[in-house]
C-alpha cells in the first residue's frame, strides 16, 4: 500500500497505543524508584509525538520514492486565520542563479565533479513554487487605488509588504521529501512570533533533481526576492532585511548559499537560522552511529521499497552487488571518494588498464571492473603505507595530500601528448574504498549509490557536505541549533565551532586540493563568523517539529529575537553585537500571549546605530493569540537566558575578540558589562546547553567535547560501521521486496519503449531541434516555430532532455532518463507543450497518441502531462483528510494541552505557595500568642 493518510494512521495508531502503555511504565517505574530526574520523554505529548514522527519515517522506508514525494507534496491550503499568497518564481531568476553557478564552479569542475553545465538547468515546470506566509491579523487594510486590477493573492503580497522583517524558509526531509505543505505550520508560527513574513520555496528534490539542482533553485528564490524580475508584485527586499533559515537538509542549503554568495560578492542576508543542519553527507562523525536510538531517522538510513526511480540497481542482475571486497590497490585509498577531476598520470594509466583488460576479456572494461591479481592486493594498512592520500591516523606523506594532486611533470605531460583529451573522455572515477575498523582487513568497495542527493564520488564536495569548507568564516551571523539526542549532533557542533574559528579547524589538504576555490578560501576568509550555537538535552533531530515541547517553545522565541535583532539592526552594529541576548537595553517582547487586542508596534523604536527603512504605516494588530502554546512561559524562559548570557560573558565562558589595550574595540570589549545602555560587544560565540525545561546553561570547554578532537583526515571519510547498517537493510529490502524490483526493471524497459515511441512520432510530426548553442548566442526561436505548433518555445528555457550532448548527468537525474513514467512526462512536455530555446519547432501531437493519453491518469490529451512529485505540487480532492491536515490538527491538540498542563502548573503551585503562607503565618500567630499574653500580665 502506498504512503497515503489510511495507511499511515493504520501504520500509526498500534504505535501510539504501544507508547502510551510503555510510557506509564517508565513512569511508574520511575516514581517507585523515587528516580526525581526530568528527562524528554517524560513528556507524553513529546514521546507520543516522537514515535509518530518516527514511525511515519520508518513506514516511508517501506514504500517507494516516488509515493513518499506525491503524499507530502500534496497542496494543503493554510488555516483561516493565515495569509498565505502563492507566487511563481519565474525561468529568469532561475537563470540569474545558474549563471551565479557556473560562475562558482568554473568549466573544469562543472566538466567533471557536476556533470555538464546543462542537464541541472531542466526542469518540468516554467516556475518554482513559492509562498508568501505571515498572519491575518498582521496585514494592513486594503487600498483600492494600488490594488486595482491585482488578483486576491497579489493584494494579499502588497497588504504583507509593510513587514520589512523577511525570513526565507528551506523546508527539510533528506533532500527528497517534503514541501512548503508540510513545513508551513512551522513557518506561520515563525512570522507570528517574528511579527514580520516569511518566504517559502517548493525546490526540486532527488533523486530526479539531484545536486545542484536544489541549490541552484534555493539561488533563485533568493534572487527573486532582492532583484525581482518585471511583473513580479512586491519590491525588492533588501538583504539586510532577510534571515535564511532551514532544518536539516534545508539548513545544509541555507550553508551552502551563504558560501556561494560569500565567495563570489553577493550582498549576504543577515543572518542564518541553522535547525540540525546535515552538513556531512559522508557520515563521518560518531553521533551518526550513537545516537541512533534517540533520534527519528530510521535506524538503515532513507533505504526505499524498490521502484523504477531508485534504487539505481534495483537487483543485482548481471553479477551487481551493492559492495565488495575490493579488487584493486589505490587510488582512491579507503575511506576517500576517488577524484572526479582526473590526475594525468592516472588518465593514462587507467587507459592502458582498461585496454590490456578488456583484450583480455573480449569486452569493454570499465573503471570499476579494473582487477588487479587477487594476490597483489593490499590490505588497508599496507594501502596508507604505500598510496600518496592522507591516511586517518597518520601524517599524509606528500604535502599536497591526496593522491589526486596533478604534479609539475602531469601539467608537462598534458601539453605534449596531443592525445590527452581524449584519454581524458575514456577515464572513469573507480569506486570509493570503505575506511575499515580492521587495518589489516582488505577495504570494502562500493559499489552502490549511498544518498540519493548525490552520487558517492560528489559527497565530499564542499558544496555536498559544507562541513569540508576550507572556511566558513566571514559569513552573517549564524543561529544553530541541535538536539543532543540526534544522529547529526556531532557535526553541528564541530561545523559551528568551524565557522566561530576557521584557523583551528581546518580542512583536510586532499579536499582543499581539489577544487580553485577551496585553496582561495583557506586564506582569504579567515574572519570568525559570529555563532550562537545551542545543544538542547534530550531533544531529537529537528526539535522545532515538535513545537508544543518547552524547548521548542523556547527556541521559537529565541529564533524571532535573533531574526529581529538582525534585521533591525545596522551592520555597524551587528559587527559589534549579532546577539540579541547581549543588547542592552534587553529588547521589547510584545507579543505574549496577553496581548490579545491592540495596536502594538512592529518592532522597537530604532536608535541611531540602526538600519534606516523607509517610514511604512502600522495596521492595527488583532487577536494574535494563535499560537496557543505562545505567551508567558516562553518569554520568561528567554528572559531568564538573557541573564544567563550576561553571567557566561562576564565568567568568561564566551569567546571573545582579543585586541589590544587602548584600542577602540578593546574598550567596547571591557566596559559595556557594566552599562545598561550599550550592548554587551566583542562575543563571537555563544555555546550553550538548553535543558527539557528551556533552561539554558553554559556548554562545557572545547577540550571536553570529542567531537571536536577529530583529525582534519578523518573528517568526510567513507567509514565501515554506517556502511554496513545501510548495507544490513538493503540486504534485507532486497529479499523483503524482491518482487517489487523485478517489476522495476521489467517496468523500464517498457518506459524505454514508450519514449523511443515518443521520439519517433515527433519527428514524424515535425520535430526539429536545433545544434547546440553557446551561452553567449541563447536567444529566443519562436518566430521560427511551425505553424501546426499548439505549444511554445520559451526563451528563458534554455536547455531541455534533447540537449544533453557531452553532458554526464548522474543515474538518477530526471533530465538523462527514458525509462520512469516521471522522465517520459518530462519529455513529452518539452517536445509538445514548453520547448526550449534549442528546438525550432513544436510539433502538434498524433491523434492516436492523444486518444492514448486520455486513457492514461497519468497524461492529458490536450494539456501537458502532470510532472514529477519531486516538482509539482499535487492536487487532491480528499483535503480535509490529508494527513498533513490531521498532523497539524494533532499539533494543534498538543498545544492546547500542553497550554493547560502548564496552567494547572501554575495553580497548583499557587495553591501550594497559598498553603503555606497560611500554614507559616498561622504557626507564627500561635508562637507570638504567649508572649503576648506573658507580656500583658
Amino acid at each position: 500500500m502506498p504512503v497515503t493518510t489510511t495507511s499511515a494512521a493504520l501504520h500509526i495508531t498500534p504505535v501510539v497505543i504501544k507508547t502510551f502503555i510503555k510510557h506509564a511504565k517508565r513512569k511508574g517505574a520511575k516514581f517507585k524508584d523515587g528516580d526525581a530526574t526530568v528527562e524528554g520523554l517524560d513528556d507524553i505529548l513529546y514521546d507520543e509525538a516522537f514515535h509518530i514522527v518516527k514511525a511515519f519515517i520508518e513506514m516511508g522506508t517501506k514504500n517507494t520514492v516516488e509515493s513518499l514525494q506525491t503524499f507530502t507534496n500534496t497542496h494543503v491550503p493554510a488555516p483561516f486565520w493565515c495569509a498565505v499568497a502563492p507566487v511563481r518564481i519565474p525561468l529568469s531568476s532561475c537563470n540569474k542563479a545558474a549563471d551565479a553557478l557556473i560562475e562558482w564552479f568554473g568549466p573544469e569542475d562543472l566538466k567533471h565533479v557536476v556533470g555538464g553545465e546543462r542537464w541541472w538547468q531542466i526542469r518540468g515546470m516554467e516556475w518554482i513554487d513559492g509562498e508568501w506566509v505571515t498572519e491575518n491579523a498582521y496585514l494592513q487594510d486594503g487600498n483600492s487605488e494600488r490594488e486595482k486590477g491585482l488578483t486576491d493573492d497579489e493584494k494579499t503580497i502588497k497588504r504583507m509588504e509593510h513587514l520589512d522583517r523577511v525570513m526565507v524558509s528551506e523546508h527539510s526531509r533528506a533532500y527528497f521529501w517534503g514541501s512548503i505543505n508540510t513545513h508551513r505550520y512551522q513557518v506561520i508560527r515563525y512570522a507570528r512570533k517574528m511579527k514580520g513574513r516569511a518566504f517559502t520555496v517548493n525546490y526540486r528534490k532527488a533523486p530526479q533533481y539531484p545536486w545542484p539542482c536544489p541549490l541552484q533553485d534555493v539561488l533563485a528564490a533568493y534572487f527573486y526576492l532582492t532583484n525581482p524580475p518585471p511583473g513580479a508584485v512586491h519590491e525588492p527586499v533588501h538583504p539586510s532585511r532577510i534571515v535564511i533559515a532551514g532544518d536539516s537538509a534545508g539548513a545544509a542549503l541555507c550553508l551552502t548559499v551563504l558560501t556561494i554568495l560569500r565567495d563570489l560578492g553577493i550582498p549576504q542576508p543577515a543572518g542564518a537560522v541553522l535547525i540540525s543542519p546535515w552538513v556531512d553527507l559522508t557520515h563521518s562523525f560518531p553521533s551518526v552511529m550513537t545516537n541512533s536510538a534517540t533520534d527519528i531517522i530510521p535506524p538503515h538510513g532513507f533505504i526505499h521499497k524498490p521502484s523504477t526511480l531508485w534504487p539505481v540497481h534495483p537487483t543485482s542482475e548481471g553479477g551487481y552487488a551493492r559492495a565488495i571486497q575490493t579488487r584493486s590497490n589505490p587510488p582512491p585509498q579507503p575511506g576517500h571518494a576517488d577524484n572526479l577531476k582526473p590526475d594525468n598520470d592516472r588518465v593514462a594509466d587507467q587507459v592502458g588498464q582498461r585496454l590490456e583488460q578488456s583484450a583480455e576479456k573480449g569486452e569493454e572494461v570499465h573503471a570499476a571492473d579494473i582487477q588487479d591479481k587477487p594476490e597483489d592486493v593490499m590490505s588497508q594498512k599496507e594501502m596508507e603505507n604505500v598510496g600518496d592520500g592522507e591516511a586517518p591516523n597518520s601524517q599524509p606523506k606528500q604535502a599536497e595530500g591526496d593522491c589526486q594532486t596533478p604534479t609539475g611533470d602531469s601539467e608537462k605531460h598534458e601539453d605534449q601528448d596531443p592525445n590527452h583529451d581524449l584519454a581524458e573522455e575514456f577515464w572513469e572515477p573507480k569506486p570509493p574504498k570503505v575506511l575499515m575498523e580492521d587495518p589489516n582487513a582488505v577495504p570494502l568497495e562500493l559499489r552502490a549509490q549511498i544518498q540519493l542527493y548525490a552520487t558517492t564520488e560528489q559527497l565530499s564536495h564542499p558544496l555536498v557536505s559544507p562541513v569540508l569548507q576550507s572556511s566558513l568564516g566571514n559569513l552573517c551571523p549564524l543561529y544553530i541549533i541541535a538536539g543532543d539526542g540526534e544522529c547529526l549532533r556531532d557535526e553541528i557542533i564541530y561545523m559551528a565551532h568551524k565557522a566561530a574559528h576557521p584557523k583551528d579547524y581546518p580542512t583536510r589538504r586532499g579536499v582543499l586540493k581539489e577544487g580553485r576555490r577551496q585553496k582561495e578560501n583557506a586564506e582569504k576568509f579567515q574572519t570568525p563568523t559570529k555563532v550562537h550555537l545551542q545543544v538542547f538535552d534530550d531533544m531529537c533531530h529537528v526539535l522545532t517539529v515538535f513545537t508544543f515541547t518547552e524547548p521548542a517553545k523556547y527556541a521559537y522565541r529565541s529564533i524571532a529575537q535573533f531574526i529581529k535583532h538582525v534585521v533591525d539592526n545596522s551592520d555597524d552594529h551587528l559587527s559589534r553585537n549579532p546577539f540579541p541576548e547581549l543588547h542592552r537595553p534587553p529588547s521589547e517582547i510584545s507579543d505574549m500571549e496577553t496581548e490579545k487586542v491592540g495596536p502594538p508596534h512592529l518592532s522597537s523604536p530604532k536608535s541611531s546605530s540602526t538600519k534606516t527603512s523607509p517610514k511604512r504605516p502600522r495596521g492595527p494588530f488583532r487577536n494574535t493569540s494563535r499560537d496557543s502554546g505562545s505567551g508567558e512561559s516562553d518569554v520568561r524562559m528567554y528572559r531568564s537566558n538573557e541573564a544567563v548570557a550576561k553571567k557566561e560573558v562576564e565568567e568568561g565562558k564566551t569567546d571573545r575578540l582579543h585586541v589590544q589595550s587602548g584600542s577602540g574595540e578593546s574598550s567596547s570589549a571591557t566596559a559595556h558589562e557594566g552599562s545598561i545602555q550599550e550592548d554587551i560587544s566583542a562575543v563571537y560565540m555563544i555555546r550553550e546547553r538548553v535543558d527539557v525545561l528551556g533552561n539554558v546553561r553554559p556548554m562545557e570547554p572545547p577540550e571536553e567535547i570529542p567531537a571536536l578532537h577529530l583529525k582534519p583526515n578523518e573528517i568526510g571519510l567513507i567509514k565501515e560501521a554506517p556502511v554496513r547498517r545501510w548495507l544490513s537493510g538493503q540486504e534485507a529490502w532486497d529479499k523483503k521486496y524482491k518482487r517489487s524490483a523485478e517489476r522495476a526493471i521489467r517496468k523500464r524497459k517498457r518506459y524505454e519503449a514508450k519514449a523511443a515511441k515518443l521520439l519517433e512520432h515527433a519527428k514524424e510530426q515535425g520535430l526539429d531541434h536545433a545544434e547546440l548553442r553557446p551561452q553567449p548566442s541563447r536567444h529566443s526561436l519562436a518566430e521560427t516555430a511551425s505553424s501546426r505548433s499548439v505549444g511554445e518555445v520559451q526563451s528563458d528555457r534554455r536547455w531541455g532532455p534533447l540537449d544533453l550532448k557531452g553532458e554526464n548527468p548522474p543515474p538518477t537525474a530526471i533530465a538523462g532518463r527514458r525509462d520512469t513514467a516521471e522522465a517520459i512526462a518530462l519529455l513529452k512536455k518539452s517536445i509538445y507543450h514548453n520547448a526550449p530555446a534549442t528546438h525550432r519547432t513544436v510539433p502538434k501531437l498524433r491523434t492516436s497518441d492523444a486518444v492514448r493519453a486520455a486513457f492514461d491518469p497519468h497524461d492529458h490529451p490536450v494539456k501537458p502531462p502532470q510532472q514529477s512529485a519531486s516538482e509539482q505540487q499535487v492536487h487532491t480532492q480528499f483535503i480535509a483528510m490529508h494527513g498533513l491536515r490531521m498532523w497539524q490538527s494533532l499539533v494543534e491538540l498538543f498545544m492546547r494541552k500542553s497550554t493547560k498542563k502548564v496552567e494547572r502548573g501554575k495553580k497548583h503551585a499557587s495553591s501550594a505557595l497559598r498553603s503555606t503562607s497560611e500554614k507559616i503565618s498561622g504557626a507564627s500567630r500561635s508562637a507570638s500568642g504567649p508572649s503576648m499574653s506573658q507580656s500583658a500580665s
